[in-house]
């Protein structure tokens, strides 16, 4: 390897001019973790113990790279310019097209000038364009560490646990408590396939070293959770580096157990930088400094060349000052296109790589099926009877999420022998009704719990009070795409995690990531279903630590398109929303269940439409008589709000004129064709209306038209205060969302219409 080893030198020295050179001129940018990482990343890429073809960093079978510490991208670009500019020069000599990439798919030189620039490259880890090859957006602190846990497992579950999941992160990472849920979660999971590369260099950003705040070494912080650690003190030498990883590769792969591991790299923060520690976190040279330029002559002496303007300060001319930086990546990129040997050894050895890939592998499911295409799914009205309660039945709604599940795991199940989806939830899989997903009813069996060793087709992940895991691991899990065309087609998982609504919070991180990517990824991605279960007030029993009012709003923080939330107010609506939502190319689906028993309405004979027409987000309980002068329109939302409002019904009709308009979902009112939009919720009703909602008012601004409906309408936190606990009537009373009070708050609201609308008129 000696030969090599020189080789990977020269590819290095290379690789830190176009890194320092983007960054002394963009002046902005991590100089110092960048520095630190390259001996793994280019042992890693070249060692040929990670298997990937560079040149379609979508084939499925390739092995998975996620840079958990996400500010370091600046090495990844560099390096993969190193390597695209490798490419393009043999492709331009020999015409092969071995050596051809898509100048879309990889990073060259002159894309370096587009750095942390609007429409360039971004200035932390990306899956997407030229860094597709990276298979998670990363940057905020291990937030990448849950998602790898996810992928290995999602490969493992498709019998595909030879393709290994590769991640890069620092230890000051490991500080962040996601950390050890993820360890405990790998551990749990079996993931022999998942190896950490972690760049131990003591430094973050803050001016202390961790090892004075963080005890012990990578050893005492992974081998107490079940992992296999292999390490080196010497993280700057090639043979160590190297060795580390074919070792811990080798024995992986030979090893009975299926433990995951860890790989630790002892490192100088701002390795050749000529700043070090936590000086070299985020704080470039100064541009066109003595000690930049002071750093940059081993490699002129080294290569015998010089670069543009050295010792000189920097252009005061803009345009001659990026000039300035082009003409000095021109000259590191004729260092590289000079060395016939260095271009060959590149190209030949990733094209080797690639080529030794598998055309096809043994899965446990059948690669070219697609059970995301199945209409049995979304074929809500031809459901069967046992999934929807009957008339009069006291249930609550979370329980048809469990019979759901069991239906659509097990219809799946028995046409492609696989779970449709994956279910984990804080140790709360029965409280939260996701245990139904390892069900089975009548001649099939269940896919049960799923066990590392004896039951690795289980659909319900064991997990234990771990919001964070859960939500990386279901994002993980979406994002492993093993179609044969995955940009145009999904194969592989769709997951679905839970908690109390309250703790919804804990799984933004991750919620945030995953959209960003289905924005952003030409990748087709798989879809995450995130129940905030007991939500709402109606979580009486446990108190205001418990039951969240405001908390669910985080499921509202998406883009509009990028998140559809659903608000089934009783039971049979669960099922039909859920198959309307997942219908659509939305990835993020947002459930909200609450936790008492209510009474099936008989929609027939109250003359209420029935519950298919949750479908389409929003359907009219009552309309006005077209022979009474209109009283308003009410928008309801909430379960104890629109069941107690239904109660109300025979009285309302008698004493008013009311439209009464359920609306389980904005998100899926607003994908419904726009007659259908104005028949429900013309704009002249929409003007004349108040809201009900057992949560927040402010989570219902979508429906709420004007401050004058604003000022009418009935919420939860009608007096901006946190709920008490108590019985679920007590609660609701305190909410001023029982009987009595909607009444009232409905009498008030048609007392002062013509009030209201010279309100509103003077606004206008």
């Amino acid at each position: 390897m000696e030969k090599e080893f020189q080789l990977w030198e020269k590819i290095k020295d290379i690789t830190y001019q176009y890194l320092d050179f983007t960054l002394n001129y963009r002046q902005s940018g991590h100089p110092g973790g960048s520095h630190s990482k390259a001996h793994m990343l280019i042992a890693l890429l070249f060692g040929k113990k990670m298997t990937y073809d560079i040149r379609k960093p979508e084939y499925r079978f390739n092995d998975r790279l996620i840079l958990s510490a996400g500010h370091t991208i600046p090495i990844i670009y560099s390096l993969f310019a190193v390597i695209g500019d490798a490419f393009d020069e043999m492709y331009r000599q020999t015409k092969d097209a071995k050596y051809l990439i898509d100048e879309d798919k990889l990073v060259r030189y002159y894309d370096l000038l587009t750095f942390r620039h609007n429409k360039g490259l971004p200035g932390h880890a990306e899956s997407s364009g030229k860094t597709l090859l990276l298979k998670f957006n990363t940057g905020p602190s291990a937030h990448g560490l849950p998602a790898s846990v996810g992928q290995a497992l999602a490969l493992k579950k498709a019998g595909l646990q030879n393709v290994k999941v590769f991640l890069i992160e620092g230890e000051g990472a490991l500080t962040a408590g996601v950390t050890h849920e993820s360890q405990n979660g790998a551990w749990a999971y079996g993931l022999g396939n998942l190896f950490w590369l972690l760049d131990w260099n003591d430094f973050g950003i803050d001016d202390r070293p961790f090892s004075s705040v963080v005890y012990g070494t990578p050893e005492d912080w992974f081998s107490a959770h079940g992992w296999k650690v292999h390490g080196t003190l010497n993280g700057h030498s090639w043979q160590d580096v190297y060795s580390t990883i074919k070792k811990a590769v080798e024995e992986a792969e030979e090893a009975e157990e299926n433990l995951p591991n860890l790989l630790w790299f002892k490192t100088k923060k701002g390795h050749e930088y000529g700043i070090y520690d936590n000086k070299s976190h985020g704080m470039p040279h100064k541009k066109n400094s003595e000690i930049f330029w002071e750093t940059r002559k081993p490699f002129m002496e080294k290569y015998g060349v010089e670069f543009v303007g050295f010792g000189k300060p920097a252009p005061s001319n803009p345009d001659e000052e990026r000039k300035q930086w082009e003409e000095n990546l021109k000259i590191i990129n004729r260092v590289l296109t000079s060395d016939e040997e260095l271009l060959k050894y590149i190209t030949d050895t990733l094209v080797e790589i690639a080529e030794a890939l598998p055309k096809d592998a043994p899965s446990t499911f059948v690669l070219n099926q697609n059970p995301y295409k199945d209409p049995a799914i979304y074929d809500y009205k031809n459901y069967p009877d046992w999934l929807f309660a009957k008339p009069g039945e006291n249930v609550p709604n979370r329980a048809a999420l469990a019979k759901w599940g069991m239906y659509i795991n097990g219809v799946i199940g028995r046409k492609y022998g696989r779970p449709l989806i994956i279910a984990t939830s804080a140790d709360l899989t029965e409280s939260t009704n996701l245990h139904g997903f390892g069900l089975g009813k009548d001649d099939f069996a269940g896919f049960g719990v799923y066990d590392r060793e004896k039951n690795r087709n289980g659909a319900i992940l064991p997990s234990a009070i771990t919001e964070f895991l859960n939500a990386g691991v279901c994002a993980g899990l979406a994002t492993v795409n093993l179609s044969e065309n995955p940009y145009e087609d999904f194969n592989g998982f769709w997951a679905i995690t839970s908690t109390y609504g309250s703790f919804m919070y804990l799984k933004y991180g991750a919620i945030r990531l995953f959209s960003q990517m289905t924005q952003d990824s030409p990748i087709k991605f798989g879809k995450v279903i995130w129940v905030a279960g007991h939500s709402g007030p109606e979580t009486a029993e446990d108190s205001r630590t418990h039951f969240g009012i405001f908390e669910p709003g985080v499921l509202q923080l998406l883009p509009k398109g990028k998140i559809i939330n659903l608000y089934p107010w009783e039971h049979n609506e669960v099922p039909v929303l859920l198959a309307a939502a997942l219908a659509t190319d939305v990835n993020n689906i947002a459930l909200h269940l609450t936790r008492p028993q209510i009474e099936i309405p008989d929609r027939q004979a109250l003359g209420i439409p029935s519950h298919f027409e949750a479908a389409k987000g929003a359907y009219i309980i009552n309309d006005f008589d077209p022979h009474r002068r209109k009283d308003g329109t009410i928008i309801v939302r909430g379960t104890s709000t629109t069941y107690n409002l239904i109660k109300l019904l025979p009285q309302l009709r008698k004493d008013f004129n009311l439209k009464i308009i359920a609306a389980p979902s904005y998100e899926l009112f607003m994908l419904q064709p726009e007659e259908y939009r104005n028949k429900v919720l013309p704009l002249e009703d929409w003007m004349d209306s108040m809201v009900i909602t057992n949560e927040a008012l402010r989570l219902m601004h979508d429906w709420i038209f004007s401050k004058v409906s604003e000022e009418y309408s009935l919420s939860s936190d009608w007096d901006d205060r946190w709920r008490t606990g108590g019985t679920v009537d007590e609660v609701l009373k305190e909410a001023h969302l029982d009987c009595d009070s909607i009444y009232s708050g409905i009498e008030r609201f048609v007392r002062d219409r013509e009030k209201r609308i010279a309100k509103l008129k003077s606004i206008v």
